[in-house]
């Protein structure tokens, strides 16, 4: 066995130059964990003469990263390019058919074509690795490969993007609105110029897909993923929340019913108490449930060159001891069709949110529309009275049938006196 394990590594961004960075930092004790020492034989990114603030003088550059992962020189393919396709896919490809080790931290490349890369990855032999692509420093994949491999899972459910629970943490301290929120977060580097990856749910389903198959032995299903993002949640809600002992978060959920599996990502409210209730800022956490270890909750940073790199190199280090697993579980011939629950039979508590002109009659008209679908409701809140007679309403009912609460929502929202669409929340308490 040689004492050397030699990494390709494609994209030098803030990840990948991340990645360089740790193993040159930490060299010493990641060699003695590897039992081999780790070198980068090989780069490929667009710009050659940008300054990463590492030392690349050791390794032979590429221009085309597909080239790169086929060639000869290196061990481990390390593909930090992102996207679902393009040369991030085909590189992993050419990598795998060479019989190359791969570890991405491409959350969007798992969660789309997983199956396909993992039946590849064991017909020939070798590892296909993504720590780092759900809840970056988080070692949340090996936490249910292989921390809960005695378990059964009934329900994964998470805060899996820190750029949404940053601007709800800041919301709810500061009492702005959803843009105002934003501008600064992407001022501030936590968004990107274009958000919708992360405040419309993607990234969140991503990661939510990814978990789900680790979960349940099943085949990676992100088309089988309901998502709403955070764009419709107000200060009026958040605040509203935190009268009702709760906060929101933007959750993904996968989870054991009677009619399939169920995986969606969306705003929910949470006890302030609970695990999840309690972070804030940035910080990502997943509470498992499962049958023996029962309840337990991972937390911590998300995103960034750190905490992703060091995922990156914990999947290194893995492989490099001889550590190869199926890259979910079980092999990939293993995993069973993804059953999607019937979204018809969901049940839950919720919070509606109403703006209403402040007129007679107008709560009736809210309640025969509830009690013609037999919806019912815990609390009723109004507060105020504005200069324009337009005043929020707040309901929360008692566990029921969603499909029923969207119905009597359409009627409400056809009134003439309800100003606004129907803002609906799922209240998580288990």
């Amino acid at each position: 066995m040689s004492d050397e394990i030699r990494l390709a590594v494609a994209g030098l961004g803030t990840v990948g130059a991340g990645v360089v960075d740790l193993l040159d930092r930490n060299g010493g004790p990641i060699a003695a964990r590897a039992g081999r020492r780790l070198s980068v034989a090989a780069v490929c990114a667009r710009d050659r003469a940008k300054d990463r603030g590492v030392d690349l003088a050791g390794a032979d550059w590429h221009d085309d990263p597909v080239a790169m992962a086929g060639a000869g020189g290196h061990d481990i393919f390390v593909e930090l390019i992102g996207g679902a396709g393009g040369p991030a896919k085909a590189a992993v490809e050419a990598a795998l058919a060479a019989g190359k080790h791969v570890v991405t931290a491409n959350k969007a490349l798992i969660a789309e074509h997983g199956a396909a890369l993992a039946a590849q990855a064991d017909a020939a032999g070798v590892a296909l690795a993504f720590e780092a692509g759900v809840a970056g420093g988080i070692p949340i994949v090996k936490a249910m490969r292989e921390g809960l491999a005695g378990n059964r899972i009934g329900r994964v459910v998470g805060i899996l993007n820190g750029t949404c629970n940053y601007i709800l943490t800041d919301m709810r301290h500061s009492g702005r609105r959803f843009e105002e929120v934003l501008t600064e977060a992407q001022d501030l580097g936590y968004a990107e110029a274009d958000p919708r990856f992360d405040v419309d749910g993607i990234d969140a389903a991503h990661k939510l897909a990814i978990l789900t198959s680790l979960a349940f032995g099943v085949a990676v299903d992100f088309a089988g993923v309901s998502i709403a993002g955070i764009r419709k949640v107000t200060p009026v809600d958040i605040a509203f929340a935190e009268e009702l002992d709760y906060r929101i978060k933007l959750l993904g959920i996968g989870a054991l019913t009677d009619s399939g599996i169920e995986q969606c990502v969306e705003p929910c409210m949470v006890r302030r108490d609970s695990p999840l209730g309690a972070v804030d800022g940035v910080y990502n956490a997943v509470t498992v449930q499962a049958d023996a270890a029962e309840d337990t909750t991972y937390e911590g940073r998300g995103a960034g060159a750190g905490p992703t790199a060091s995922a990156v190199v914990a999947d290194i280090v893995d492989i490099a001891r001889g550590r190869v697993l199926p890259a979910f579980g079980i092999p990939a011939g293993a995993l069973e069709p993804l059953q999607r629950a019937d979204v018809e039979a969901r049940r839950g508590a919720f919070y509606v949110r109403l703006i209403v002109r402040d007129r007679p009659g107008v709560m009736a008209d809210i309640a025969a529309a509830l009690r013609d679908e037999r919806v019912s409701l815990e609390n009723v809140f109004q507060r105020g009275r504005a200069p324009d007679d337009a005043v929020p309403v707040v309901l929360t009912t008692h566990e029921g049938g969603e499909a029923a609460l969207k119905r009597a929502l359409v009627r409400i929202g056809g009134l003439e006196t309800v100003l606004e669409e129907p803002c609906l929340i799922r209240i998580e308490d288990s």
